[in-house]
């Protein structure tokens, strides 16, 4: 068993570590050591390409207040405020969010990414959330309700509903290959809720963000996995984050830093969001 003394010098060094890793965070990298963190500097702002994908970044469209919140946006707010420079919003679209990095027309972008080994062959990602499924039936069918795992439901017995073409559909097939599969076309919603109230199915995947919004709306339902609201799955989960161009080695490793000294902060923004989504 340690000493009381080995423990104190134990706590201590565990101490002067997150302490040291917090003073990193907070020191931007020196001149000459990150031609990025230079032209920032020089430029005296901070270009971030931004594209609205709540919870992590929100468009403000009612003409006052701040142009953008959430997680995403504080993050980037943090990054600009220990450079000691101004924050600029790029506009981009689902098309160019990627490559105005490559084309300098922006230094990272902050409209959510997902990750994925395409994109890893480009950018580099400062991650802070991540996305996963859940799956819902009614609640009032036995099925469903006498449910404690999504194993349960890889039977024949139990009919799962899907979108075709959805992200979805291939997870759907390879997770439930006992079960009857029953694709629809997609319908403008977060997921196939109709098939589920019309009982034509038992259960259907649905992204854990949207889906506490889809519970407090439609009464009656049942969601697995049960903790904290399904919002702890790691069914098909993938990691989201900030983007940066690729080889920016020592601009990439203090970012990270600067995010795991907000993450307590990020993620508590991201759950008061989900909260108040409709």
């Amino acid at each position: 068993m340690p000493s009381p003394s080995f423990r104190l010098k134990s706590g201590l060094a565990g101490l002067l570590l997150g302490l040291a890793t917090a003073a990193f965070a907070q020191t931007p990298p020196a001149p000459g050591a990150s031609p990025r963190v230079d032209a920032i500097k020089k430029a005296g702002v901070l270009r971030v390409a931004v594209l609205s994908n709540p919870p992590w970044l929100v468009e403000n469209t009612s003409g006052s207040g701040d142009a953008w919140s959430g997680p995403a946006w504080s993050l980037a707010n943090e990054v600009a405020k220990r450079l000691g420079v101004k924050l600029q919003a790029v506009p981009v679209s689902h098309e160019t969010k990627v490559p105005v990095l490559a084309s300098n027309q922006a230094d990272m972008t902050i409209s959510p990414l997902s990750v994925t080994p395409e994109r890893l062959n480009v950018v580099d990602f400062v991650t802070y959330s991540r996305t996963a499924l859940c799956v819902f039936g009614r609640a009032d069918n036995p099925k469903v309700a006498n449910a404690k795992s999504i194993d349960e439901f890889n039977n024949p017995n139990i009919t799962v509903a899907y979108f075709t073409g959805g992200g979805e559909e291939n997870w759907v097939k390879k997770r439930f290959p006992n079960a009857k599969l029953r694709g629809v076309s997609v319908a403008g919603t977060a997921a196939p809720v109709e098939e589920i109230m019309a009982r034509r199915a038992d259960v259907t995947p649905i992204n854990r963000v949207p889906w506490q919004a889809l519970n407090r709306k439609v009464k009656g339902l049942k969601v697995l996995p049960e903790g904290n609201n399904c919002q702890d799955s790691v069914e098909m989960a993938a990691s989201i984050g900030l983007a940066i161009d690729k080889n920016q080695q020592v601009f990439l490793d203090w970012l990270r830093e600067v995010e795991k000294t907000l993450a307590p902060r990020l993620a508590s923004e991201e759950k008061q969001v989900i909260e108040n989504m409709k």
